[in-house]
């Protein structure tokens, strides 16, 4: 490989032994590979030598005066790609027949989304990032209700590739990989929400064509939204009308109940007292932690092996793969940062081997839930199903 076949690099040393390599992509994307202590790659990559045609414009967002939500319309997400075979996987390594999104061999590799839902203005110009033409104008912008109200919908969306690999999930990773994982969300959570405009960042993975993925690669996503979420807007009103401790409160109430599918040293899983979906699983730090960002290494150390046992618990419920939403919760950037706890929620709408819960009539036009599995049913389920994994998991290895 020539000198100029390879990318230009800023290299930095993160925690675990995990390298962070950061680059660009031929239309001045961001791109960087985090790669595992014990990988066997190079310290070069190859440079993204593709022509690309420029960014679309950011999309716009509106606001429902009736419930005060923004809405974002972003026709460039029309022309995804949708499950593509091996030889056209958009997020394996560049090949020669595969111009990818991805020039070299990764372990672990997060780019900008060549069709963000947020993005690429932001509320200032920082480096390559175009400033928005109308952008909100801060929390006090964002919450005044008002006819015909629209803004630049700024931030940035990034996917989060967890190996080279065409097929798998999160769950299907190693130990040392999913620690990488869990090394990068918290390095680009801290960056992220460093943007100027950006108040929540909301790290995640949509798993099985049930949820409407459109890539089979294992991969996840971040979100880098402009306002506050709706979700996250009640549960700071709920902590107004509580106590400033109530998740520490819930985490107690929870730990002694029957409720608790497993706990750590740091982190304790159980599927919560008023779970709406038919699976439903909560995992939360022992500590108050707002965001991955500021979790310790020792929690991120115990986060990698409890979350893929979790996973691979949730896969033996069935004989096939079971479609999920694994949702990482975290704190906004600018409010709420000594009540909000960093959290899973992992949902699967998913309620017998053939059959999966919709949301229709009272649930979705009304908000108002039903659940068909008890909770305490649901916990039950779900640790029989981590024991009979890890039981398998035995079996394989004495063979």
């Amino acid at each position: 490989m020539n000198t100029h076949d390879l990318a230009e690099l800023r290299t930095e040393s993160l925690s675990a032994g995990v390298t962070k390599r950061a680059t660009t992509l031929a239309d001045g994307r961001e791109l960087i590979y985090y790669d595992d202590p014990d990988t066997t790659l190079p310290a070069e990559r190859s440079v993204d030598a593709r022509t690309l045609d420029p960014r679309p414009e950011s999309a716009s967002m509106r606001l429902d005066v009736l419930t005060g939500d923004w809405i974002t319309v972003a026709a460039n997400r029309q022309n995804r790609v949708m499950m593509p075979g091996a030889d056209a996987d958009p997020l394996a390594p560049q090949t020669p027949s595969n111009p990818s999104e991805v020039p070299s061999r990764y372990d672990v590799a997060v780019f900008e989304n060549k069709s963000p839902a947020f993005g690429p203005a932001l509320a200032e110009v920082v480096g390559t990032a175009p400033a928005a033409s109308n952008p909100p104008r801060g929390l006090d912008d964002l919450a005044a209700l008002g006819l015909g109200r629209a803004r630049t919908s700024v931030g940035r969306c990034e996917v989060v590739c967890f190996s080279p690999e065409h097929s798998g999930s999160f769950g299907t990773q190693s130990v040392t990989r999913a620690r990488t994982v869990i090394e990068a969300w918290a390095d680009r959570t801290a960056a992220l929400s460093a943007l100027p405009g950006i108040e929540q960042v909301f790290p995640f993975e949509n798993r099985g064509e049930a949820i409407g993925v459109t890539l089979p690669h294992p991969h996840g996503q971040i979100y880098a939204y402009p306002y506050v979420t709706p979700r996250t807007i009640r549960v700071l009103d709920s902590i107004d009308r509580t106590a400033p401790d109530l998740f520490q409160r819930i985490l107690e109430f929870e730990q002694d109940s029957e409720r608790v599918v497993f706990r750590g040293e740091h982190w304790t899983a159980f599927v919560p007292f008023a779970a709406r979906w038919p699976l439903e699983v909560h995992l939360m730090p022992h500590r108050h932690v707002p965001d991955l960002a500021e979790t310790t290494d020792a929690e991120r150390d115990e986060l990698a092996p409890l979350y893929l046992r979790l996973l691979r618990g949730v896969d033996a419920l069935y004989d096939t793969p079971t479609p999920y939403i694994a949702a990482w919760h975290q704190a906004p950037v600018n409010t709420g940062r000594e009540s909000v706890r960093l959290h899973l929620q992992l949902t699967s709408p998913r309620r017998a081997a053939d059959k999966l819960k919709f949301l229709a009539g009272s649930e979705a036009a009304m908000w108002a839930w039903a659940a068909e599995v008890t909770p305490e049913q649901g916990a039950a389920r779900i640790r029989d199903a981590i024991a009979r994994s890890e039981d398998a998991s035995s079996e394989e290895v004495s063979a």
